[in-house]
């Protein structure tokens, strides 16, 4: 029941349960949800890899994840890309993030995310490597979100963010993010450790900025963490090809 309300909440598949979905339960398997994601997304790559270019079949299967998503993580990044880069004062900021329409930031963003993600899952050599990669990219950008959703303050008290502030526990966080850890490391290997320490990265980095610009986090900078943890992974794993 969880991780299908985990599944529903972050993808566009038409699930219905038969229950309102418990947020709290449901938080910890968010990693689990990115594995399955990871997967159908890595298995348009590898199977396309047969067949045509590889950076062909990364666009096709970076494109496949836009739809099975909704976009949902890129639209928090270009949110974020808008408020932080145009916004001059915390008022301002918060305002922008309310706003729906993305700006020339917000759009930069995007598709700088989308470009970096294609080329470096279009630098794996073969089919398996391009579908580990995925996996576990996936899985440890939704162990950034968990985490930061369990350790850091919120910047308001309304909203997605707030919600999942409340509802992601410290142990609950820890969970999630073990199950995460432990999915990244069965697709590849020992390439795990760089990954936590990319994740960390997303996580700090993304967080302290946030707590600086708008004083805590908010559901636009978890999708934004999300986003530049998956990045940060990918790139990294493109290591195993020098």
């Amino acid at each position: 029941m969880s991780l299908l309300a985990a599944l529903q909440f972050l993808t566009r598949v038409p699930i219905r349960l038969r229950r309102e979905p418990s947020l709290e339960k449901s938080v910890a398997w968010f990693p689990v949800a990115g594995a399955i994601i990871g997967a159908a997304v890595g298995g348009v790559a590898a199977g396309l890899w047969f067949v045509v270019p590889p950076m062909v079949a990364a666009a096709c299967a970076v494109t496949v994840g836009l739809l099975i998503t909704g976009a949902f993580h890129e639209d928090g990044l270009g949110d974020i890309a808008d408020a932080f880069g145009g916004g001059w004062t915390v008022e301002r900021r918060l305002e922008i993030l309310k706003d729906s329409r993305h700006g020339t930031y917000g759009v930069a963003a995007i598709c700088a995310s989308i470009v970096l993600r294609v080329i470096a899952v279009g630098q794996l050599t073969g089919p398996r490597a391009m579908f580990t990669a995925v996996v576990s990219a996936h899985t440890m950008g939704r162990v950034a979100a968990v985490a930061m959703a369990g350790s850091m303050r919120l910047a308001t008290h309304s909203g997605l963010g707030a919600d999942y502030g409340r509802g992601t526990t410290p142990v609950r966080a820890a969970v999630g993010s073990a199950v995460g850890i432990a999915i990244a490391a069965t697709a590849v290997g020992w390439w795990v450790l760089p990954l936590v320490g990319a994740v960390a990265a997303a996580v700090l980095g993304t967080g302290l900025l946030a707590r600086r610009k708008i004083g805590g986090i908010s559901g636009d900078v978890l999708g934004a963490t999300e986003q530049v943890a998956e990045i940060l992974c990918l790139v990294t794993l493109t290591a195993q090809t020098m």
